[in-house]
C-alpha cells in the first residue's frame, strides 16, 4: 500500500489465507451436519478424533476446532473432557437454524418435520391474524382486498400466484406487529418456500381453493372479527398443506 493510500485511510484487502481458514470451518461444519442428521454420527457416539477428521477433510486442527465449536452453538455436538465430542440427541438441535433444518427435512422421508413446520406456522399466524383483525386500519384492509382480487387472476400462473399468496400472508403478520412472530415464520418459510416438499401440489384447483381461504381470511380482518379471523387462518393453513401433501399427512399430527 502507498503512502497515499494509508494517508486516505484505505484499508488493505485481507490475504486469502486470512479468510480460508474461516470458509474451510464453514464448509467441514455443513458436511458434519449432514452426517449427523443421516446417522452416519449416530447420538451419544463420538465424532471421530481430531487427527481423522484433519486427515477426511484435509484441513488444519484450527478449521477443526472451529467447526466442531459452531457444531456446539448449533446443539449438535458436545464436548466431553475424556470422553470427546459427543453427538447429542435431536432434542437438543437448533432446528431453527438453515443448515439443521434443510438437512433434517432432506433426510426425513415421512415429512414429519414439515408438518412440525406447518404446525408452527399455523399457531403463529393465527395469533397474527387474530390481532390484525382488531390493529388493521383501512389501508391494510385495501391492501388485503387487492391482494386476493389480484390473485383471483393468478390462478392458472402457480408461481406468480406464490408470491401473492407470501405478500398477503405477510400483510398480515406485519398489521398484527409481532416482529418475532413475524421473523420466525418467515424464517422457516424461506428455508423451504423453494423446496419442492414443501410446495407440493400446485395445480389451478389447488390455487383456486387456497384464495377461497384467503378470501375468508380477508373478509374476517376486513369485519374486525379476530376470532374469526383466527379460525379462517388456522383452517386455510392446515387444509392448503395436506392437500399440497397430496392427502398423504397425518390428520391427528396437523390437526392437534
Amino acid at each position: 500500500m502507498t503512502a497515499s493510500q494509508e494517508s486516505a485511510g484505505s484499508v488493505p484487502a485481507q490475504p486469502a489465507w486470512v479468510r480460508r481458514p474461516a470458509s474451510l470451518a464453514r464448509a467441514v461444519t455443513a458436511e458434519l451436519v449432514e452426517r449427523i442428521v443421516r446417522g452416519v454420527h449416530p447420538p451419544g457416539t463420538a465424532l471421530p478424533p481430531e487427527p481423522a477428521l484433519c486427515e477426511a477433510f484435509s484441513v488444519s486442527r484450527t478449521v477443526v476446532r472451529e467447526a466442531v465449536k459452531i457444531l456446539q452453538e448449533k446443539g449438535l455436538v458436545q464436548v466431553r473432557q475424556g470422553s470427546g465430542t459427543m453427538v447429542t440427541p435431536p432434542a437438543t438441535w437448533d432446528m431453527l437454524d438453515e443448515l439443521v433444518l434443510t438437512a433434517t427435512i432432506a433426510e426425513d422421508e415421512s415429512l414429519a418435520i414439515l408438518d412440525d413446520l406447518v404446525v408452527t406456522r399455523r399457531v403463529l399466524e393465527s395469533d397474527m391474524a387474530n390481532v390484525a383483525a382488531r390493529l388493521a386500519g383501512p389501508d391494510t384492509i385495501e391492501r388485503l382486498r387487492a391482494l386476493v382480487d389480484q390473485m383471483d387472476g393468478l390462478v392458472d400462473d402457480p408461481v406468480t400466484y406464490a408470491e401473492s399468496d407470501r405478500a398477503f400472508h405477510d400483510t398480515i403478520m406485519r398489521a398484527s406487529d409481532n416482529r418475532i412472530a413475524r421473523g420466525v415464520v418467515r424464517s422457516l418459510e424461506g428455508q423451504v418456500v423453494n423446496t419442492a416438499r414443501y410446495l407440493g401440489r400446485t395445480e389451478r384447483a389447488l390455487c383456486v381453493a387456497s384464495n377461497l381461504g384467503h378470501r375468508r381470511i380477508y373478509e374476517r380482518i376486513a369485519a374486525h372479527d379476530p376470532e374469526g379471523a383466527a379460525e379462517a387462518m388456522f383452517q386455510h393453513i392446515t387444509e392448503a398443506w395436506i392437500v399440497r401433501r397430496s392427502g398423504t399427512a397425518d390428520p391427528v399430527r396437523l390437526q392437534r
